[in-house]
């Protein structure tokens, strides 16, 4: 009886362990706009950390330190099975929440697209491209960025479009000087719609810096390593869906045709080096990221 009772309590010592990284995982992913919550909330997240590994100790000093009675090691066993259990549906509930979410914040970027027939689309567009992109980044890159955040910016990048007229929006010519003064502040106008939301503070210069150009010469004249490394990914995704979808001024590019002319804005408009991975994407790949109601050359 005395081995089955250690046996009890190792195996329950060994399933703390995974819960306790398990969670750990889960904390260190839980930095973004849907998961960051107030420093109250954080404290309580990382209190239960503590408290997992207290009770992993206590596994072990009874394990090794006493002589447990069969209830005792069963209690302990099954204590970890139990804390598995609340995990596993914990993190379930959590990603559920967080698919709805971006599920109804994409009906509302397609309200928003759809004033201009010819934009309708392009929000989802580079959100799909952008999450293709940081697939392909290397992990340097990736540890920098939060793909749930990343997700969000690229969807909601353009939320500022909501204060630019549909005459402007939708006129097929050349916008005059004043027009343009107008579209140019979409950013600033978009950081402002979502002031409200605390959790999206992180994102908030990503979106508001995503026109900056490299060489210094975007709205707010930001340079380089200056522009947030989100805000240049989705500078590229957003200006490969620019050329590559019609709008109500110009025709749909081809792929090629697309690729072409990115390349030659490269290190000028976009970053070089994030521009030379995108380009390696597979052609398949980024044409799947196309909304399907889009018709295009």
């Amino acid at each position: 009886m005395d081995t089955v009772t250690r046996i009890l309590i190792i195996f329950g010592a060994v399933n703390m362990v995974g819960n306790i990284y398990r969670y750990f995982v889960f904390l260190r992913s839980s930095q973004d706009v849907l998961s960051s919550g107030r420093k109250r909330d954080v404290s309580w997240m990382r209190l239960a950390l503590v408290l997992l590994v207290f009770f992993l100790l206590g596994y072990l000093v009874v394990g090794f330190s006493s002589k447990p009675s069969i209830m005792v090691s069963l209690i302990l066993f099954f204590g970890s099975v139990f804390v598995t259990i609340v995990e596993t549906l914990m993190f379930k509930l959590i990603e559920t929440a967080k698919e709805r979410s971006i599920d109804v914040a994409e009906v509302l970027v397609g309200v928003i697209d759809a004033r201009d027939p010819y934009l309708n689309g392009h929000s989802q567009h580079v959100q799909a491209l952008t999450m293709l992109f940081y697939k392909y980044l290397p992990k340097q890159m990736k540890r920098e960025l939060n793909p749930v955040s990343l997700e969000y910016a690229a969807l909601l990048h353009d939320v500022g479009k909501l204060g630019v007229p549909e005459a402007i929006l939708n006129k097929p010519a050349k916008l005059n000087p004043e027009e343009w003064e107008v579209v140019v502040t979409h950013p600033e106008v978009g950081v402002r719609i979502l002031k409200p939301l605390h959790s999206f503070d992180n994102i908030r210069e990503w979106i508001l810096y995503h026109h900056e150009r490299v060489d210094g010469k975007g709205y707010y004249k930001l340079k380089a390593d200056q522009i947030p490394l989100a805000a240049r990914i989705i500078a590229i995704t957003d200006t490969y869906s620019a050329i590559r979808m019609q709008r109500s001024y110009k025709e749909a590019k081809t792929y090629e045709q697309t690729m072409e002319i990115m390349k030659t804005v490269g290190g000028t408009q976009l970053d070089q080096e994030l521009l030379d991975i995108f380009v390696q994407i597979p052609k398949e790949e980024l044409e799947q990221c196309m909304p399907k109601r889009v018709s295009y050359s």
